[in-house]
């Protein structure tokens, strides 16, 4: 049976694809503070900004393209059942070629309907004020915007819990409840942290492994390793 392999991937996991994080805007998203633009409140009060947000997000997707973190993984699914949980709203794990993923946050490419959270469609263009589902509610970006709950938490924890190796790339591990999947790893586990600004130190967990390095820099090398070490 193949090693179960569970992947917490952040912001910084896209950020060598030219994907901005939020951590190193200071902030703010594209000039806005993100309660503008990333909560139910700032919806209701001026639809049309977070609807243009979101949508000049999608278009700059559309321009970017999986770097070679994203496409290491894929190596990993020759050898190890791997689950991917991420906390990015992107398709660039898809794109890549990676087949089992948990969106946290949320997809840039789907939509919902506000009068039906579970009627989810598809959306590679603009999306505008007046764009309805067919029973007319108006349709919002598929993301899950702070003060919202995560639905797919429960999923992704059981992943974490049933890991037998646990990567955790590019993310501040700062931001709950995503942050908060750590600590469903096992005590035997080993854990991988590749992010070149770490917030955890080996001190922190036990068989914690830091490497202070990008996602481009840092995950090549370790999927080699564990391949190398069946």
């Amino acid at each position: 049976m193949k090693k179960k392999i569970t992947i917490l991937t952040g912001a910084g996991m896209s950020a060598e694809s030219g994907i901005n994080t939020f951590r190193d805007a200071g902030g703010l998203w594209e000039g806005h503070d993100v309660m503008e633009v990333a909560s139910p409140e700032g919806f209701a009060k001026n639809p049309e900004l977070v609807l243009n947000f979101y949508n000049q997000r999608r278009r700059q997707l559309q321009q970017v393209k999986p770097n070679l973190a994203h496409k290491a993984l894929i190596e990993l699914e020759k050898l190890f059942d791997v689950t991917i949980v991420t906390q990015n709203v992107d398709d660039l794990h898809e794109r890549a070629g990676s087949s089992n993923i948990i969106h946290l946050h949320g997809e840039l490419l789907k939509v919902r309907s506000t009068g039906n959270e579970n009627r989810v469609l598809d959306w590679t263009k603009d999306l505008n004020l007046g764009d309805r589902c067919e029973q007319g509610h108006q349709l919002r970006p598929h993301i899950v915007w702070f003060g919202e709950a995560v639905p797919l938490l429960e999923q992704a924890a059981i992943a974490t819990q049933n890991a037998d190796i646990l990567i955790i790339i590019g993310t501040s591990m700062q931001v709950y409840p995503a942050a908060s999947l750590i600590d469903y790893a096992q005590g035997h586990v080993p854990i991988y942290f590749v992010d070149p600004r770490p917030s955890v130190s080996e001190n922190h967990y036990n068989h914690l492994t830091v490497i202070a390095k990008t996602a481009v820099e840092g995950v090549p090398d370790l999927v080699r390793d564990l391949i190398e070490s069946i």
